[in-house]
């Protein structure tokens, strides 16, 4: 800085740009920068400060650690305070950390410090309070002095503890909150079925669902804690190294993770970190680091602490995921199940060591939320192996309103359907954008099981042009495949054989092979059962579908408009001029007095001597029964076969009829 005065007025900018993000961070949980903009204005403000002392404000960030307290839980003030760490992004700021321990503690320059090193999980700060050795507080970090009390939350994470293994009189034990990349995609997923805004990223999921008011929504989040460390503890809690005390905790069983490494040397820490950028992408969970600790704890309390963070560890970071681009066009993808996606194609930007060049944007209902259009600059995320997405506009182009997608199928010109959150293509037997999934399903073991046309087999023969609808199954003749790589004249055979065979086939098998949007093995067998053949279900109206046997509208709609589709349903005449035939099973027309299957419901677990799961479910079907997908207590016979599997156990539990192979044998003879 030039002058007191340059540097008084950057300081303050600074204060207020720090407050205002930790503010959208952590309050909002809506960034706007990414997170290593936020930690090179971190960086800037702690160096000036230094160089400046006088003019650091009272509400510095650099006083505070993490973010605010939310006025939604009753406060909690921490026994010690829960610091953050000092940030690395280089080797040789990871080189100079370890120079500085050696200065602080008089060692020469070439001595070699024992490290261990952790993995950095990004998520939410915790502590968790024992009185003698049972869970009686559970809090956020908050400002690292006082924080959010969320204890009924998290009671509710399979991997906090309510009762420690051993008897300690009193524990805090640190640890972060995540959520596994699984849990992160199904929770976003069903939020945009729902209409809500998806979450950036898994740390803000964690974040939000540990907040909820309503600690049944934090239990069906897939949360998991990792503990790292510990606040205040009794005395029969003896330690002399980090490494020690990570294996005291697991054996009172707090959930370590097992990637932590003792290395001798601050190379040796370079070295996991190394180890551990080749395996991220394969994680479970999202790591955007290492932390680096000096193991001897005699060291640890010699080194000490300053302001916000202690002098002993500091976190080793990846490459920054977010960073900022242009959306310079948008392009519609048609999926194979017919969901027109767009894509964003942006100023080609290097996110985490990868030039990325297109991103998601979702569906429409996402592009209205963030008002997304061409022209815009806009935050972008790069999450493993996940397709990066666009999380929010930073600032509009000269289009001030939201893209539009179109009404025609940018493939195929078929009509599109509005379902739920997803714009959707009908074309759905013969959409070239579609045509490989559509004919995988139709082929499927339990549609016409036509062996042999697996996925390998369909890529091929759609992209040398034998096969572009389902009807052009039924056309292949000796000498199409048999020269194809891949092929010989044995497999040619096979397959033409098993085509031939799946002409004859039982209605619903076939009405499931059609693909219908929402209409599975189930519904399949309730609209042959109700209405019969095609001709019958393509005449009827939605009320007639929802409410015959109360479907639903959302399907009812869904069947009606794959029959409205002139696509669709001149593929199924052809199919039927080509010579399949389904038809429909006898049903018993009387239910048997004191057993027999009509009107039953039963459910399969285990493996079957005489039979597969598939061909026993299809013979309670045919024969009037009903076969459910999850136990409950009004079914009406458990089938257990050989190494049952969780359905068994509970059904135990709810003291359920399970009979075995040979019970069922005798039922369905009756």
């Amino acid at each position: 800085m030039k002058n007191d005065l340059e540097a008084k007025k950057r300081i303050d900018e600074l204060t207020d740009a720090v407050n205002y993000h930790n503010y959208r961070y952590y309050m909002l949980e809506d960034p706007v920068i990414s997170d290593y903009e936020f930690d090179g204005l971190i960086k800037e403000l702690a160096e000036l400060e230094d160089e400046y002392p006088q003019y650091a404000r009272e509400d510095s960030p650099s006083k505070r650690i993490g973010g605010a307290v939310s006025e939604k839980f009753s406060q909690v003030k921490h026994g010690t305070h829960m610091l953050s760490l000092s940030n690395t992004y280089s080797k040789d700021d990871v080189i100079d950390f370890d120079g500085r321990i050696k200065r602080f503690l008089g060692y020469d320059i070439d001595a070699e410090i024992e490290y261990e090193c952790e993995l950095k999980f990004d998520g939410l700060a915790v502590e968790l309070v024992y009185e003698n050795a049972v869970l009686v507080q559970g809090s956020t970090r908050g400002d690292g002095i006082t924080g959010e009390d969320v204890t009924v939350n998290l009671r509710t994470i399979r991997t906090v503890p309510l009762r420690l293994y051993k008897d300690i009189g009193h524990l805090e034990v640190r640890g972060e909150v995540i959520m596994d990349k699984n849990g992160f995609k199904k929770l976003n997923k069903e939020r945009i079925k729902n209409g809500l805004s998806p979450f950036a990223n898994p740390r803000n999921a964690a974040s939000g669902s540990i907040r909820q008011l309503d600690s049944k929504i934090t239990s069906n989040r897939n949360l998991v804690m990792f503990g790292y460390g510990i606040g205040g503890c009794s005395k029969e809690l003896t330690f002399k190294t980090q490494i020690e005390l990570m294996d005291k905790l697991k054996s009172l069983g707090i959930n370590i993770d097992k990637n932590i490494r003792v290395v001798m040397g601050i190379r040796g820490a370079l070295d996991f970190f190394d180890d551990i950028a080749k395996i991220r992408d394969a994680l479970p969970f999202e790591i955007d680091g290492i932390v680096i600790k000096v193991n001897d704890i005699l060291l640890q309390k010699q080194l000490g602490e300053i302001s916000k963070s202690p002098r002993w560890a500091a976190a080793y970071k990846f490459s920054a995921k977010q960073e900022i681009s242009s959306i310079v066009d948008i392009e519609i993808s048609v999926g194979r199940t017919g969901i027109l996606t767009p894509v964003a194609i942006l100023d080609p930007v290097n996110i985490g060591g990868v030039v990325v060049r297109r991103a998601t944007l979702h569906n429409q209902d996402e592009i209205n939320k963030k008002n997304i259009d061409i022209g815009d600059r806009v935050l972008v995320e790069r999450s493993g192996d996940v397709i990066p997405e666009v999380i929010k506009v930073i600032s509009k182009g000269e289009r001030s309103g939201a893209f539009e997608l179109p009404d025609k199928c940018p493939c195929c010109r078929a009509d599109i359907i509005i379902d739920g959150a997803a714009y959707r293509c009908m074309n759905e037997l013969s959409c070239p954008c579609q045509i490989k999934g559509i004919i995988v399903h139709f082929a499927s073991k339990r549609a016409m099981d036509i062996e042999g046309l697996g996925e390998k087999a369909v890529d091929k023969l759609v992209d040398a042009g034998l096969i572009k609808n389902v009807l052009d199954i039924y056309y292949l003749k000796r000498g199409d495949i048999g020269s194809m790589d891949g092929f010989g004249k044995k497999s040619e055979e096979n397959l033409l054989n098993a085509i031939e065979k799946s002409k004859n086939i039982s209605y619903d098998r076939f009405i499931y092979a059609l693909g219908i949007r929402h209409v599975g093995e189930h519904i399949a067998g309730l609209l042959v059962k109700y209405f019969g053949d095609v001709n019958a279900i393509k005449n009827a109206t939605i009320e007639d579908l929802s409410s015959k046997f109360g479907i639903g509208e959302e399907i009812g709609k869904s069947i009606y408009s794959f029959f409205r589709e002139e696509s669709n349903v001149n593929i199924i005449n052809g199919l039927f001029e080509v010579g399949v035939a389904p038809y429909i099973a006898d049903v018993p027309k009387e239910k048997a007095d004191g057993g027999g299957v009509f009107g039953k419901s039963f459910i399969f677990t285990g493996k079957f001597d005489d039979f597969t799961r598939d061909e026993a479910e299809r013979l309670v079907k045919n024969m009037g029964g009903n076969v459910e997908k999850a136990v409950k207590k009004k079914l009406d016979y458990v089938v257990a076969g050989s190494n049952p599997g969780s359905k068994y156990d509970k059904a135990l539990k709810l003291h359920l009829n399970i009979i075995n192979e040979n019970d069922f044998k005798e039922l369905i003879n009756k």
